[in-house]
């Protein structure tokens, strides 16, 4: 096993190393710094001294990959690409276009994201699967004809429309928490319900009919119908066998996510003025902060590759069987 992760490890280097090259050509290629410079002046008829101003005061007057003028190692390191991409890899995100640290900002930021993220990824998980074995339960009925058809519209429906109908009736009309906003203290609660309960209502019917399906494939297998014949009940057999065998496609989709968590909500975050990393990678957006996104991509790549070895760990958990040499 601990073979296969330094194998997954190592795996891993090359990998981040070219998403952060394409980051990379992405923002400096197709876009160069004389673009960027001209987008962040902000006026439509820039001065040359301007352009080279902004340029040299941020780091970007030099080569993009190789200094000639450079001796030694400084051929390589008095570049653009060593000073704004490759030194993410120790963990050196520099600086945003107004001046703060990067690296403090993710710090500070990643609370409250992880203050909706948890729970409604813990709350959400878990009503989900209840819904879904319920309908396993209940499966060829009514219950189960009307609950797929329930989860059919909500999957229909964007999730703008939870996010702006849940502001509008449970906040302005109901009056019963903070339209938006975000508190530090002990009232922080009152700012989280509502982004919480959107959150966990979206993704209830995309999910339950995932786990449904599962469930269904596993109902109908050998093992199932032996262990009816030896007289087990139907809850027994859900729980203890149905649920255990299916926890394997579950923790594909689900062990993946975690790291994701980090990351925040985008829409979430936006429309909720949650200080969060998603408002962050917004705000930069529209900003043209380009550091800060480069930032935030390279973050969630290493995350999502984290995801990816956790997702093979939780395999050997669930099922004995599985083992990695």
């Amino acid at each position: 096993m601990l073979a296969y992760l330094l194998r997954r490890l190592l795996y891993a280097i090359p990998i981040l190393i070219g998403v952060n090259l394409i980051t990379f050509a992405l923002f400096f290629v197709v876009n160069s710094p004389d673009d960027m410079a001209r987008m962040q002046l902000g006026v439509k008829r820039v001065t040359p001294e301007a352009i080279t101003k902004w340029k040299s005061e941020r780091g970007y007057d030099r080569p993009l990959f190789f200094n000639e003028a450079g001796a030694g190692t400084a051929t390589f390191t008095d570049t653009i690409f060593f000073a704004k991409s490759a030194r993410m890899f120790a963990g050196d995100f520099g600086r945003a276009e107004d001046g703060r640290d990067i690296a403090k900002e993710i710090v500070t930021r990643m609370g409250p994201s992880l203050a909706i993220a948890l729970p409604t990824f813990v709350l959400g998980l878990f009503v989900t699967v209840a819904f879904a074995l319920l309908l396993a339960f209940f499966r060829a009925t009514y219950l189960d004809f009307w609950g797929v058809v329930l989860c059919v519209a909500m999957m229909s429906i964007s999730g703008l429309f939870y996010i702006i109908g849940g502001q509008y009736l449970i906040s302005k009309i109901w009056k019963l928490v903070p339209i938006s906003g975000y508190g530090g203290s002990l009232d922080a609660w009152k700012f989280l319900i509502l982004p919480v309960l959107i959150g966990i209502v979206s993704g209830i019917g995309s999910s339950t009919r995932w786990y449904r399906t599962i469930f269904l494939e596993e109902i109908n297998k050998d093992y199932v119908r032996t262990a009816r014949a030896k007289g087990l009940s139907e809850l027994t057999v859900l729980f203890r066998h149905v649920l255990r065998n299916a926890l394997i496609p579950i923790l594909t989709g689900v062990v993946v996510v975690i790291p994701l968590l980090f990351m925040g909500s985008l829409l979430t975050e936006s429309f909720f003025g949650i200080p969060g990393l998603g408002s962050y990678t917004i705000d930069a957006i529209n900003a043209q902060d380009f550091a800060v996104v480069r930032a935030m991509v390279f973050i969630g790549s290493a995350l999502y590759i984290v995801g990816l070895i956790l997702t093979d760990i939780s395999y050997t958990l669930v099922d004995p069987r599985i083992r990695f040499d």
